[in-house]
Protein backbone atom coordinates (compact mmCIF):
# COMPACT_ATOMS: atom_id res chain seq x y z
CA UNK A 1 0.00 0.00 0.00
CA UNK A 2 2.83 2.40 0.84
CA UNK A 3 4.41 1.72 -2.53
CA UNK A 4 1.15 2.52 -4.32
CA UNK A 5 0.76 5.72 -2.29
CA UNK A 6 4.32 6.79 -3.08
CA UNK A 7 3.87 6.11 -6.80
CA UNK A 8 0.48 7.86 -6.75
CA UNK A 9 2.12 10.93 -5.21
CA UNK A 10 4.95 10.77 -7.74
CA UNK A 11 2.43 10.59 -10.57
CA UNK A 12 0.56 13.62 -9.27
CA UNK A 13 3.79 15.62 -8.95
CA UNK A 14 4.83 14.61 -12.47
CA UNK A 15 1.43 15.71 -13.80
CA UNK A 16 1.55 19.12 -12.12
CA UNK A 17 5.17 19.91 -13.02
CA UNK A 18 4.91 18.45 -16.50
CA UNK A 19 1.77 20.46 -17.26
CA UNK A 20 3.52 23.63 -16.07
CA UNK A 21 6.43 22.99 -18.45
CA UNK A 22 4.08 22.22 -21.35
CA UNK A 23 2.20 25.49 -20.86
CA UNK A 24 5.35 27.59 -20.49
CA UNK A 25 7.13 26.03 -23.47
CA UNK A 26 4.12 26.10 -25.79
CA UNK A 27 3.41 29.72 -24.89
CA UNK A 28 7.04 30.61 -25.55
CA UNK A 29 6.91 29.00 -28.98
CA UNK A 30 3.68 30.79 -29.85
CA UNK A 31 5.04 34.16 -28.77
CA UNK A 32 8.23 33.57 -30.77
CA UNK A 33 6.01 32.99 -33.81
CA UNK A 34 4.32 36.34 -33.22
CA UNK A 35 0.95 35.02 -32.01
CA UNK A 36 -1.07 37.27 -29.67
CA UNK A 37 -0.50 36.63 -25.97
CA UNK A 38 -4.25 36.67 -25.31
CA UNK A 39 -4.78 34.11 -28.07
CA UNK A 40 -2.08 31.97 -26.45
CA UNK A 41 -3.85 32.26 -23.12
CA UNK A 42 -7.24 31.29 -24.52
CA UNK A 43 -5.92 28.33 -26.50
CA UNK A 44 -2.52 27.08 -25.30
CA UNK A 45 -2.90 27.88 -21.60
CA UNK A 46 -6.49 26.62 -21.37
CA UNK A 47 -5.66 23.33 -23.09
CA UNK A 48 -2.13 23.04 -21.70
CA UNK A 49 -3.18 23.46 -18.08
CA UNK A 50 -5.76 20.73 -18.67
CA UNK A 51 -3.19 18.27 -20.02
CA UNK A 52 -3.27 16.28 -16.72
CA UNK A 53 -7.01 15.74 -17.07
CA UNK A 54 -6.66 14.89 -20.78
CA UNK A 55 -3.87 12.38 -20.12
CA UNK A 56 -5.70 10.83 -17.18
CA UNK A 57 -8.91 10.40 -19.20
CA UNK A 58 -6.99 8.76 -22.05
CA UNK A 59 -5.23 6.32 -19.73
CA UNK A 60 -8.52 5.67 -17.94
CA UNK A 61 -10.05 4.61 -21.25
CA UNK A 62 -7.15 2.25 -21.98
CA UNK A 63 -7.19 0.70 -18.50
CA UNK A 64 -10.96 0.60 -17.98
CA UNK A 65 -10.96 3.22 -15.22
CA UNK A 66 -13.66 5.56 -16.48
CA UNK A 67 -14.99 6.15 -12.97
CA UNK A 68 -11.63 7.56 -11.89
CA UNK A 69 -11.52 9.88 -14.91
CA UNK A 70 -14.98 11.31 -14.23
CA UNK A 71 -14.24 11.70 -10.51
CA UNK A 72 -10.98 13.43 -11.40
CA UNK A 73 -12.71 15.93 -13.70
CA UNK A 74 -15.57 16.60 -11.26
CA UNK A 75 -13.11 17.17 -8.42
CA UNK A 76 -10.93 19.45 -10.52
CA UNK A 77 -13.81 21.50 -11.92
CA UNK A 78 -15.43 21.95 -8.51
CA UNK A 79 -12.13 23.05 -6.98
CA UNK A 80 -11.53 25.62 -9.72
CA UNK A 81 -14.97 27.23 -9.60
CA UNK A 82 -15.08 27.41 -5.79
CA UNK A 83 -11.59 27.36 -4.29
CA UNK A 84 -9.91 28.94 -7.32
CA UNK A 85 -12.37 31.78 -7.93
CA UNK A 86 -12.76 32.35 -4.18
CA UNK A 87 -9.03 32.62 -3.45
CA UNK A 88 -8.49 34.95 -6.40
CA UNK A 89 -11.27 37.24 -5.13
CA UNK A 90 -9.77 37.19 -1.62
CA UNK A 91 -6.40 38.34 -2.98
CA UNK A 92 -8.00 41.12 -5.02
CA UNK A 93 -11.61 42.07 -5.86
CA UNK A 94 -12.44 40.21 -9.05
CA UNK A 95 -14.28 41.90 -11.91
CA UNK A 96 -15.73 39.91 -14.79
CA UNK A 97 -16.99 41.85 -17.84
CA UNK A 98 -20.42 40.63 -18.92
CA UNK A 99 -19.23 39.74 -22.42
CA UNK A 100 -16.56 37.42 -20.98
CA UNK A 101 -19.05 35.94 -18.53
CA UNK A 102 -21.47 35.16 -21.35
CA UNK A 103 -18.83 33.23 -23.30
CA UNK A 104 -16.88 31.47 -20.53
CA UNK A 105 -19.71 31.10 -18.02
CA UNK A 106 -22.19 29.88 -20.61
CA UNK A 107 -19.62 27.55 -22.15
CA UNK A 108 -18.70 26.14 -18.75
CA UNK A 109 -22.29 25.39 -17.75
CA UNK A 110 -22.97 23.87 -21.16
CA UNK A 111 -19.87 21.66 -20.96
CA UNK A 112 -20.81 20.41 -17.49
CA UNK A 113 -24.38 19.69 -18.58
CA UNK A 114 -23.09 17.67 -21.55
CA UNK A 115 -20.78 15.68 -19.28
CA UNK A 116 -23.67 14.84 -16.95
CA UNK A 117 -25.87 13.84 -19.89
CA UNK A 118 -23.35 11.40 -21.40
CA UNK A 119 -22.18 9.82 -18.13
CA UNK A 120 -25.61 9.14 -16.60
CA UNK A 121 -25.95 5.96 -18.68
CA UNK A 122 -22.67 4.59 -17.33
CA UNK A 123 -21.01 4.45 -20.75
CA UNK A 124 -19.47 7.27 -22.80
CA UNK A 125 -19.08 5.91 -26.33
CA UNK A 126 -16.43 6.79 -28.89
CA UNK A 127 -19.02 8.59 -31.02
CA UNK A 128 -20.08 10.71 -28.04
CA UNK A 129 -16.42 11.44 -27.35
CA UNK A 130 -15.82 12.66 -30.90
CA UNK A 131 -18.94 14.86 -30.74
CA UNK A 132 -17.76 16.35 -27.44
CA UNK A 133 -14.36 17.18 -28.94
CA UNK A 134 -16.10 18.81 -31.92
CA UNK A 135 -18.26 20.88 -29.56
CA UNK A 136 -15.11 22.05 -27.78
CA UNK A 137 -13.57 23.16 -31.08
CA UNK A 138 -16.78 25.08 -31.72
CA UNK A 139 -16.39 26.79 -28.35
CA UNK A 140 -12.81 27.78 -29.21
CA UNK A 141 -14.03 29.22 -32.51
CA UNK A 142 -16.51 31.43 -30.64
CA UNK A 143 -13.79 32.53 -28.19
CA UNK A 144 -11.38 33.43 -30.99
CA UNK A 145 -14.11 35.27 -32.89
CA UNK A 146 -14.90 37.44 -29.85
CA UNK A 147 -11.30 38.00 -28.74
CA UNK A 148 -9.52 41.35 -28.97
CA UNK A 149 -6.05 40.36 -30.08
CA UNK A 150 -4.54 43.78 -29.35
CA UNK A 151 -3.14 42.66 -26.01
CA UNK A 152 0.26 42.87 -24.39
CA UNK A 153 2.69 39.95 -24.32
CA UNK A 154 3.13 37.82 -21.24
CA UNK A 155 6.34 36.23 -19.95
CA UNK A 156 5.93 32.49 -19.43
CA UNK A 157 8.95 31.56 -17.29
CA UNK A 158 11.24 33.20 -19.84
CA UNK A 159 11.03 30.25 -22.25
CA UNK A 160 11.22 32.07 -25.59
CA UNK A 161 14.24 30.53 -27.38
CA UNK A 162 12.77 27.99 -29.83
CA UNK A 163 15.14 25.06 -29.20
CA UNK A 164 14.82 25.40 -25.44
CA UNK A 165 11.04 25.64 -25.72
CA UNK A 166 10.85 22.49 -27.88
CA UNK A 167 13.02 20.58 -25.41
CA UNK A 168 10.88 21.65 -22.46
CA UNK A 169 7.72 20.84 -24.40
CA UNK A 170 8.94 17.28 -25.04
CA UNK A 171 10.04 16.80 -21.43
CA UNK A 172 6.78 18.21 -20.11
CA UNK A 173 4.67 15.93 -22.28
CA UNK A 174 6.73 12.92 -21.20
CA UNK A 175 6.20 13.80 -17.54
CA UNK A 176 2.48 14.23 -18.10
CA UNK A 177 2.15 10.87 -19.85
CA UNK A 178 4.10 9.03 -17.16
CA UNK A 179 2.20 10.89 -14.44
CA UNK A 180 -1.15 10.03 -16.01
CA UNK A 181 -0.17 6.36 -16.16
CA UNK A 182 0.88 6.31 -12.50
CA UNK A 183 -2.19 8.23 -11.39
CA UNK A 184 -4.60 5.74 -12.96
CA UNK A 185 -2.82 2.46 -12.18
CA UNK A 186 -1.58 3.29 -8.69
CA UNK A 187 -4.73 5.24 -7.84
CA UNK A 188 -6.81 2.15 -8.45
CA UNK A 189 -4.36 0.00 -6.48
CA UNK A 190 -4.38 2.38 -3.51
CA UNK A 191 -8.17 2.67 -3.50
CA UNK A 192 -8.47 -1.11 -3.53
CA UNK A 193 -5.92 -1.51 -0.73
CA UNK A 194 -7.68 0.85 1.69
CA UNK A 195 -11.23 0.03 0.60
CA UNK A 196 -11.99 3.40 -0.99
CA UNK A 197 -14.04 3.75 -4.20
CA UNK A 198 -12.03 4.96 -7.19
CA UNK A 199 -14.17 8.08 -7.63
CA UNK A 200 -12.97 9.25 -4.17
CA UNK A 201 -9.34 9.01 -5.28
CA UNK A 202 -10.31 10.85 -8.47
CA UNK A 203 -11.82 13.73 -6.50
CA UNK A 204 -8.71 14.12 -4.34
CA UNK A 205 -6.27 13.99 -7.27
CA UNK A 206 -8.54 16.40 -9.12
CA UNK A 207 -7.82 18.97 -6.41
CA UNK A 208 -4.08 18.36 -6.74
CA UNK A 209 -3.99 18.91 -10.49
CA UNK A 210 -6.02 22.12 -10.12
CA UNK A 211 -2.96 23.85 -8.72
CA UNK A 212 -1.59 25.06 -12.12
CA UNK A 213 -4.86 26.84 -12.99
CA UNK A 214 -5.15 28.43 -9.55
CA UNK A 215 -1.52 29.62 -9.59
CA UNK A 216 -1.94 31.12 -13.08
CA UNK A 217 -5.14 32.88 -11.98
CA UNK A 218 -3.55 34.28 -8.81
CA UNK A 219 -0.56 35.60 -10.75
CA UNK A 220 -2.85 37.18 -13.34
CA UNK A 221 -4.96 39.00 -10.76
CA UNK A 222 -1.82 40.29 -9.04
CA UNK A 223 -0.88 41.86 -12.37
CA UNK A 224 -4.32 43.44 -12.71
CA UNK A 225 -5.55 40.97 -15.34
CA UNK A 226 -8.76 39.80 -13.65
CA UNK A 227 -10.29 38.87 -17.01
CA UNK A 228 -7.42 36.49 -17.77
CA UNK A 229 -7.66 35.04 -14.25
CA UNK A 230 -11.34 34.22 -14.65
CA UNK A 231 -10.81 33.11 -18.24
CA UNK A 232 -8.20 30.59 -17.10
CA UNK A 233 -10.46 29.03 -14.48
CA UNK A 234 -13.70 29.11 -16.43
CA UNK A 235 -11.94 28.18 -19.67
CA UNK A 236 -10.36 25.13 -18.04
CA UNK A 237 -13.78 24.18 -16.75
CA UNK A 238 -14.94 24.01 -20.35
CA UNK A 239 -11.88 22.04 -21.47
CA UNK A 240 -12.01 19.40 -18.73
CA UNK A 241 -15.66 18.25 -18.87
CA UNK A 242 -15.93 18.59 -22.65
CA UNK A 243 -12.56 17.95 -24.30
CA UNK A 244 -10.71 15.90 -21.65
CA UNK A 245 -13.60 13.50 -21.13
CA UNK A 246 -14.43 13.53 -24.84
CA UNK A 247 -10.85 12.75 -25.82
CA UNK A 248 -10.68 9.88 -23.35
CA UNK A 249 -13.93 8.44 -24.69
CA UNK A 250 -12.74 8.85 -28.28
CA UNK A 251 -9.60 6.85 -27.45
CA UNK A 252 -11.48 3.76 -26.32
CA UNK A 253 -14.81 4.55 -24.73
CA UNK A 254 -15.32 5.08 -21.00
CA UNK A 255 -17.25 2.77 -18.68
CA UNK A 256 -18.40 4.54 -15.50
CA UNK A 257 -19.26 2.24 -12.60
CA UNK A 258 -21.44 3.30 -9.65
CA UNK A 259 -22.96 6.19 -11.59
CA UNK A 260 -25.44 6.89 -8.78
CA UNK A 261 -22.53 7.74 -6.47
CA UNK A 262 -21.02 10.18 -8.95
CA UNK A 263 -24.25 12.03 -9.70
CA UNK A 264 -24.35 13.85 -6.34
CA UNK A 265 -20.87 15.45 -6.56
CA UNK A 266 -21.39 16.11 -10.29
CA UNK A 267 -24.74 17.79 -9.63
CA UNK A 268 -23.11 19.85 -6.87
CA UNK A 269 -20.38 20.88 -9.32
CA UNK A 270 -23.01 22.14 -11.77
CA UNK A 271 -25.04 23.85 -9.02
CA UNK A 272 -22.14 25.82 -7.51
CA UNK A 273 -20.93 26.74 -11.00
CA UNK A 274 -24.36 28.15 -11.85
CA UNK A 275 -24.35 30.01 -8.52
CA UNK A 276 -20.96 31.62 -9.21
CA UNK A 277 -22.06 32.66 -12.71
CA UNK A 278 -25.26 34.12 -11.22
CA UNK A 279 -23.23 36.08 -8.63
CA UNK A 280 -21.11 37.65 -11.37
CA UNK A 281 -24.21 38.32 -13.49
CA UNK A 282 -25.87 40.22 -10.65
CA UNK A 283 -22.72 42.01 -9.51
CA UNK A 284 -19.74 42.00 -11.92
CA UNK A 285 -17.23 42.55 -9.09
CA UNK A 286 -16.71 39.85 -6.45
CA UNK A 287 -15.27 41.21 -3.20
CA UNK A 288 -13.18 39.49 -0.56
CA UNK A 289 -16.11 38.49 1.66
CA UNK A 290 -17.97 36.89 -1.22
CA UNK A 291 -14.71 35.23 -2.25
CA UNK A 292 -14.39 33.62 1.17
CA UNK A 293 -17.94 32.27 0.91
CA UNK A 294 -17.30 30.91 -2.58
CA UNK A 295 -14.03 29.26 -1.47
CA UNK A 296 -15.87 27.67 1.47
CA UNK A 297 -18.32 26.08 -0.97
CA UNK A 298 -15.56 23.61 -1.81
CA UNK A 299 -15.73 21.97 1.63
CA UNK A 300 -19.03 20.06 1.11
CA UNK A 301 -17.42 18.11 -1.74
CA UNK A 302 -15.66 15.91 0.81
CA UNK A 303 -19.04 14.93 2.26
CA UNK A 304 -20.45 14.11 -1.17
CA UNK A 305 -17.72 11.67 -2.16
Amino acid sequence: MLTSLALLSAGLLALVYGADRVVAAAAGLAEHAGVSALFVGVTVVAVGSSVPEIATAAYAALYGAGTLAVGHIVGSATAQITLGIGLVAVVSPLTVPRNRLAVYGGGMLGAMAVMLAVTVSGVVTRVEGVVMCACYLGFLAVVVDRTDFADHATDHDGIHEPRRAVAWLACGLALVLVGGHLLVTEGRAFALAVGLPSYFVGAITGLGTTIPEIVVALQAVREGESGIAVGTLLGSNVTDPLFSLGFGAAVGGLHVAHVHRILSPAAYMLAVSALVVAVFALRPTMGRRTGLVVAALYLPTFLLV
